[in-house]
């Protein structure tokens, strides 16, 4: 039985390998520091590097003609960023925009081509995280059409939530109104509605979350549906898809 390298490890998928593997990719990563606002990839930008948060928060956003963008996806220190270049698409699908800064560990695209193809543990979670973010783009696209601005904010709260690991989020309404794909207008009452049931604290640009056992309560079903299908893909037992190794 191959044993995790060592918990102290931020991001979960580095934690998780065996220390043979990480010991392999340990010359290749690079400490980087990630900035609020930074834009790692536009779409279809060529992706030379990939980014496994620490207790960054990136947002994958699409960009519309007419000016409009949403996110369909998020990836914390539960992931990867760039995941895509392990099906041989050397290019983004999407924007990747840092929503929360802190560091992440840098490695180039290929040195992480070759280590999947030698079939290992990274392999197996990479692709059982894939196949979450397949989940989560698909929830949110159901979320976005279907459930109400307030609901939506509390799911969108938690998820950030859960990927740093504190209270206190610092976040503009005009940049959940962008990642949410609605006005500006409708966050502020979304907001408004959340701090007056004492769920949260929102003073510029500063947000606390107060309740968190009430924010899930008050959220969607979506919130529940992505964090368990993460949840799974990082408790997934080793020969899950032997199949594919």
């Amino acid at each position: 039985m191959q044993v995790p390298i060592s918990a102290n490890i931020p991001n979960q998928i580095l934690a998780a390998l065996p220390a043979a593997e990480y010991d392999r990719l340990v010359p290749h990563l690079k400490l980087t520091e990630l900035s609020l606002g930074q834009v790692l990839y536009e779409t279809d930008d060529p992706i030379d590097y990939v980014y496994f948060p620490s207790a960054s928060v990136v947002s994958l956003v699409t960009h519309m003609k007419d000016g409009a963008s949403i996110e369909v996806g998020i990836v914390g220190n539960e992931g990867i960023v760039g995941i895509t270049v392990i099906m041989g698409d050397p290019r983004a699908p999407n924007q990747a925009i840092v929503q929360i800064a802190d560091g992440a560990m840098r490695l180039k695209a290929p040195i992480l081509q070759e280590e999947f193809k030698r079939a290992g543990e990274l392999q197996r979670h990479l692709l059982r995280y894939t196949r979450a973010t397949l989940r989560q783009a698909c929830q949110t696209a159901a979320c976005n059409r279907n459930h109400h601005i307030g609901k939506r904010l509390a799911r969108w709260l938690l998820a950030c939530q859960d990927r740093i690991g504190g209270n206190e989020l610092r976040l503009t309404q005009e940049f959940i109104a962008e990642m949410l794909g609605t006005r500006r207008q409708g966050v502020t009452e979304a907001a408004n509605l959340l701090r007056d049931a004492k769920l949260l604290r929102y003073v510029r640009g500063h947000i606390t979350i107060l309740d968190r056992k009430g924010l899930e309560e008050f959220a969607c079903e979506c919130y529940e549906v992505i964090k368990t299908e993460f949840d799974r893909a990082r408790e997934a037992a080793p020969d899950a898809i032997s199949l594919l190794s």
